[in-house]
């Protein structure tokens, strides 16, 4: 289990950039600790990779930091972004205990997000009868998300350039409504299905599936609190109100459209 313990150090010490800014140890700070710990199971199952786990690994690393240099580069350059980002009640002093339990919180979903592809390696060091096909549909699926979410966003880009006062809804936003957070549960969807194939124990399970049904949850969560400001700024448009009848929040297919009721999405 030490190559566990050395993980969780790392994703400790990453997601520290929350210290900063509180913010940072859910926006930055898990693009960067993703990145992080994409690279170090690399390293440490190097001698056991296999090129689908390779092929996951550089999907994770790449998400990771085009995330954090994406928040990074809006934060700097969108008022509006900023407007939200240090809003009074994201600005006020946490308590430190408050500031460890996110902290801790964050690093240990970081792990259980990442755990599954180092479970795989891990046991097939120990000589397991790993499954790599489940290997393959994990990284072929994760990277389908990584696309997805890289195409919503610039075709949201792409709107707001042409009408910033407008919301988006063509391209993949004609399909749901927050087609990148669809993109990012399909990726880590496809982290999470190694997990079939990779003889795990009951506690790689746990570490696992915890990590998954945690990403879900945060995405399900962004999704609300977008909803919550897409109704405050376009609520009165006919044309908004049409859209989002007609069009899941978040899942195509599923007849999701809305969890603004949902309180205990709040995160």
């Amino acid at each position: 289990m030490s190559y566990l313990y050395a993980l969780l150090a790392l994703s400790f010490a990453v997601s520290a950039v929350g210290w900063i800014y509180f913010i940072y140890f859910f926006s930055i700070g898990y693009g960067f600790a993703i990145s992080a710990l994409s690279v170090a199971t690399a390293v440490l199952f190097y001698d056991v990779m296999t090129l689908p786990a390779a092929i996951l690994l550089g999907v994770l690393f790449v998400y990771g930091i085009r995330l954090a240099l994406y928040l990074l580069i809006r934060e700097r350059k969108s008022a509006s972004y900023k407007k939200i980002l240090y809003q009074p009640d994201n600005t006020k002093r946490k308590p430190i205990f408050a500031m460890f339990m996110i902290w801790i919180s964050c690093a240990l979903l970081y792990i259980g997000q990442i755990s599954p592809v180092t479970f795989y390696l891990y046991n097939l060091e120990l000589g397991a009868s790993v499954n790599h096909i489940w290997a393959w549909v994990g990284a072929v699926v994760a990277a389908a998300g990584v696309i997805i979410e890289m195409v919503a966003d610039a075709q949201k880009s792409a709107a707001k350039k042409v009408n910033a006062n407008r919301f988006v809804s063509h391209g993949l936003y004609r399909i749901v409504r927050c087609p990148n957070y669809f993109g990012e549960v399909l990726m880590w969807t496809g982290s999470f299905v190694i997990c079939f194939g990779a003889c795990c124990t009951v506690g790689q399970w746990v570490i696992a599936s915890l990590g998954y049904i945690g990403i879900v949850y945060v995405m399900f969560s962004g999704a609300r609190r977008l909803e919550l400001r897409q109704n405050e700024t376009y609520g009165n448009d006919p044309e908004f109100q049409a859209y989002i009848k007609r069009t899941p929040l978040i899942l195509p297919l599923v007849p999701i459209y809305s969890v603004a009721k949902h309180s205990w999405l709040k995160g």
